[in-house]
């Protein structure tokens, strides 16, 4: 595309630059035509009037008689410089258009090109808040997509960040042609209405019955909506919101543990695409696993989980530890989450029960 637009200016030089140099010869010619009028006695309205005649051709008659050397010379000379003027500055405005058109039209095929060579990409229907995030997180994982959205002032956003971007309504099917959708893998529609993402959900699985649609919801009640329309996956952000703050109150040592090791984050980075999240929790001392073996632990926590370190309160550290290694109060155990992560961590925060002896419990 730059490369285009610097043909075009090669060719057709500045456009803005010969708009307004030629808009500013214009004006200088139409001052000093009124101020020669005005040195030649005639009253400010009449001169105004006089040179915008000449200026435009008009040719309704003189306001007064030009029958002075003074006023004819005056009056060739604005018909000379003005007149031309103007030519080129009508010029000058049909350059602009033309250019900025010509831009338009070679950056919509550039665009356009590219996306006609992706294959196996995903479409981000949106870009609000949750697609801006989305297409981040895309774009550092080196994956290809396409961001769809019918707001201009989006759609420049998403291209200064160096997104590939479509500009269309992701309800047409025209504008899911555009994006790929016979060759996508995944459609992602992330739009805060509930009822536009039912509405391109239909429209996605008609135009291609394989590929796979992840969809947001607002409303828990859409859910099943959503799926009935041929979404695979719901995401409902409320939810996930909910269930990250529990998390974060749950795990409060994950972020510290990670962040301390690339090695650790790299792991934690690997092990999410398989489903699987590192977590960090801390053994307060009146924990129901307090001396208990991590076998006992694992098999309590019914195996959405298995523990991989524990790092003792005294700075020793345990790696890979055995069955028969027992857990202690003040304990930081490194856990591999295959569950739910805060029915994982709820097991190690809650307090010991009540132990059952004969009939009693004590």
């Amino acid at each position: 595309m730059r490369r285009s637009e610097r043909m075009t200016e090669n060719v057709l030089g500045s456009p803005v630059r010969n708009l307004v140099g030629t808009l500013l010869f214009v004006v200088t010619v139409f001052i000093c035509a009124t101020i020669g009028y005005l040195h030649a006695g005639w009253r400010f309205g009449d001169a105004i009037y006089m040179v915008t005649l000449t200026l435009f051709s008009v040719g309704y008659g003189e306001v007064h008689p030009i029958d002075t050397n003074y006023l004819r010379v005056l009056t060739m000379g604005t018909m000379f410089l003005g007149c031309t003027g103007m030519i080129v500055l009508t010029g000058a405005l049909v350059q602009v258009f033309t250019v900025f058109e010509l831009r338009r039209i070679l950056g919509a095929d550039r665009v356009q090109t590219q996306i006609d060579k992706l294959d196996g990409h995903v479409i981000v229907c949106g870009f609000g808040r949750i697609g801006v995030q989305l297409a981040k997180e895309l774009h550092v994982a080196g994956k290809s997509f396409v961001v769809l959205e019918r707001s201009a002032t989006r759609i420049a956003e998403a291209e200064a960040l160096g997104f590939l971007s479509l500009l269309g309504d992701a309800t047409e099917e025209g504008a899911l042609r555009m994006a790929g959708i016979d060759r996508a893998k995944i459609l992602a529609t992330v739009l805060p209405d509930d009822a536009v993402n039912v509405f391109i959900t239909l429209s996605a699985r008609s135009l291609s019955p394989t590929i796979e649609i992840i969809a947001r919801g607002e409303a828990p009640t859409t859910e099943l909506k959503l799926l009935h329309a041929g979404a695979d996956k719901v995401v409902l952000p409320t939810h996930i919101g909910a269930e990250r703050i529990a998390e974060m109150i749950i795990y409060p040592e994950t972020a510290q543990f990670v962040a301390d090791s690339q090695d650790m984050r790299d792991m934690k980075r690997g092990l999410h695409d398989f489903g699987l999240e590192l977590e960090a929790v801390s053994v307060a001392r009146n924990s129901g696993v307090v001396g208990e073996t991590v076998a006992t632990a694992e098999r309590r926590g019914g195996g959405a989980f298995f523990i991989v370190q524990i790092d003792r309160a005294d700075g020793q550290t345990i790696q890979h530890p055995g069955e028969n290694v027992k857990i202690e109060a003040g304990d930081s155990v490194v856990l591999v989450v295959r569950g739910s992560k805060v029915t994982a961590g709820s097991l190690f925060s809650a307090a010991r029960g009540p132990v059952r002896v004969g009939r009693m419990k004590v």
